[in-house]
Order: structure tokens, then C-alpha cells, then sequence
């Protein structure tokens, strides 16, 4: 009687198991970001995803918040996203990354950002993060310099640049202004901040009265969350005050700044889609370089060129990768 029901037993094991084996692994992905232009990282990451075969509602599913520039409710999406446990936490900006880091600091979750402006707040070095994070750099910080030229090159009669700064975050965002004040210098221009306590979007829009010709002949947009998600005053005062303008990125362009050179974010989504994929496949991401993005591109608004009655040079035209007419 006993082998009957161990050889029952068995037949059943037989039959169960395939059945089981069968039944794919469901990821579950957080994903944070700060700000309506990070957007597109999160659509190159998701489409990336569905070509390595990873099927929304099949064998993953996404949960993406946005704080809308708000960093109270950043800090709030961030801790909630790491309190529900899910297999990986993707993330577009260093401003949204640093409170995922903060919570899931000594944890095994990993993080993989698919931008971020200055990953060296993030990890150790380029090389290895030390960390549970990993991600894909979208040099922001280092093309300040490039900007400016831009900025420059745009308009050669320019000979002082104002530098919107976010002092929200104390000394951390000091690094894009001394990186301004570095290229300012070595480019022969004078340099004035306009100071901005940038919590929210509406804490932007009441400084942005403040951005005055008589301040300066040139504008330079940092790429602080808060203060993008006021792109469009931003575009409207710099047009009605006839200041030349470059944004930190080509988004920021599409909602009506002049100029931007900057990685394309959508791409920066994909490439880190094929990092994320080594990471479910049992990579740690202290094993994976910060990887630079594929390619920098270089986009005007002829639109906002012509609402400001500027003329872009022709040579600046010929080298846009991208131009909105």
C-alpha cells in the first residue's frame, strides 16, 4: 500500500513540476523621477525592455512616480518605492537618485540610474560604484563648460552670463556653479548667479521675474529638477528680456529654451535597459561601470529664435543635430 501511494505520489511530482517550471519569474520594477523631462528615459528603457524580451504585464511590471520637481514629495515616492521591495529600482536625474540611495544605503536592492548629471555624488568612481547602484552618466556637469561656449558662440557679444542656482540642497549643487565660474573665466566673461531656494516649482516661478538683462547679456539654465520644471517661464522671461539662452538638455529645448547640447535621454533610457537586464540576470551593479552616453546632441529652437528677434550664426545651424521650426 505504501509504494502505491509513493508511486502516486511520484506520477503527481511528474506532472506538477513541468507545469511549475513553466510559470515565469514576474519583475517587479520601481522606477522615480524628478521631473516630466525625465520622462523619455523611462519610455527608451521600457521599449529597450520589450526588446530583450521582457513582456509589461507577462514577466515584469513598472511602477513609476514622478515628484513633479517637488523634492518633499521626491523624498516621500523615494522612501515608499524602497519600502515595497521590488526587484530593482530604475531612476532618471541625481536629484531623484540620491534619496533612493539614501534609503536603500546597506541594502542589497539594487538601483540603476539612467541619467544622472553627476554620478559622483552616487558612487565611488566611474569604475565601480562600491555600491548597490549602477547607471549610465549623462555628463550634465561636464558639459557646463560646453555650454557656455555655446552660450558664447551663440551670441559673441556676450559679456556676462547669468547662472541660475538652486541653493536648496546646500554646497551640493555648488559644483555646476563653480563649473560655470571656471568656463566664464577661461572664455574672458563676468559671471552673476540669481540664487533660487528651489523646493518646488512655484518657489522657481517666483524668482524668475528676477532673470533682467541688466543682470546680464546671456542665460544659463542648470539642470536642478525644480528649476526645469519651470522651463516655459523660464523661456517666456528670457524671451521678453531678448537674453540668448541654453538649457541643460534637449528636452528643455522642446518646451521652448533656445538652445541645449546635452546626451538624449531616451537613449540614455535604453542603454540603461541592457544594464538592468545583466542585473536580473545576477550581475552586481558594483561589477558594472558608470557608462558615458552613446552621443551628445546639439538642438535649437528657431521658434523662441524668432519670438526673441535673434538670429542664430549659420555655422552654429549647421552643426544641430536637431532644429525646431
Amino acid at each position: 500500500m505504501t509504494s502505491f501511494w509513493g508511486f502516486v505520489l511520484l506520477v503527481l511530482i511528474l506532472i506538477i513540476a513541468p507545469c511549475a517550471a513553466q510559470q515565469p519569474k514576474v519583475y517587479r520594477i520601481g522606477a522615480l523621477v524628478a521631473e516630466d523631462q525625465f520622462i523619455p528615459a523611462f519610455d527608451g528603457f521600457k521599449q529597450k525592455m520589450a526588446e530583450l524580451g521582457y513582456s509589461e504585464g507577462k514577466n515584469i511590471i513598472y511602477d513609476l512616480q514622478n515628484s513633479k520637481g517637488d523634492r518633499d514629495a521626491l523624498r516621500k515616492l523615494a522612501e515608499i518605492l524602497v519600502q515595497q521591495k521590488p526587484d530593482l529600482i530604475v531612476t532618471s536625474s541625481t536629484t531623484a537618485t540620491v534619496p533612493v540611495a539614501k534609503f536603500t544605503s546597506g541594502t542589497n536592492l539594487p538601483v540603476v540610474f539612467l541619467s544622472a548629471g553627476d554620478p559622483l555624488r552616487l558612487v565611488k568612481s566611474y569604475a565601480s560604484s562600491g555600491n548597490n547602484l549602477t547607471g549610465i552618466s549623462s555628463s550634465s556637469l561636464d558639459l557646463v563648460g560646453k555650454r557656455i561656449e555655446l552660450l558664447k558662440n551663440l551670441d559673441p557679444r556676450i559679456k556676462r552670463i547669468i547662472v541660475l542656482v538652486d541653493t536648496s540642497e546646500g554646497n551640493q549643487e555648488r559644483r555646476s556653479l563653480n563649473a560655470a565660474q571656471d568656463a566664464a573665466k577661461r572664455l574672458g566673461l563676468e559671471q552673476t548667479a540669481i540664487e533660487i531656494e528651489a523646493k518646488n516649482v512655484h518657489e522657481v516661478r517666483k524668482k524668475v521675474l528676477l532673470i533682467k538683462r541688466s543682470l546680464g547679456d546671456g542665460l544659463l539654465v542648470p539642470a536642478e529638477a525644480a528649476i526645469v520644471a519651470a522651463t516655459e517661464d523660464i523661456a517666456r522671461q528670457a524671451i521678453k528680456e531678448k537674453l540668448p539662452h541654453v538649457g541643460p538638455n534637449i528636452e528643455t529645448t522642446k518646451r521652448g529654451l533656445l538652445a541645449a547640447y546635452s546626451s538624449n535621454y531616451y537613449s540614455t533610457g535604453q542603454q540603461g535597459a541592457v544594464l538592468v537586464d545583466k542585473v536580473l540576470k545576477g550581475a552586481r551593479p558594483a561589477d558594472l561601470p558608470i557608462e558615458l552616453p552613446f552621443k551628445l546632441s546639439l538642438m535649437l529652437n528657431l521658434r523662441t529664435a524668432k519670438a526673441m528677434g535673434f538670429e542664430i550664426p549659420k555655422q552654429i545651424l549647421l552643426q544641430a543635430d536637431e532644429v525646431i521650426k
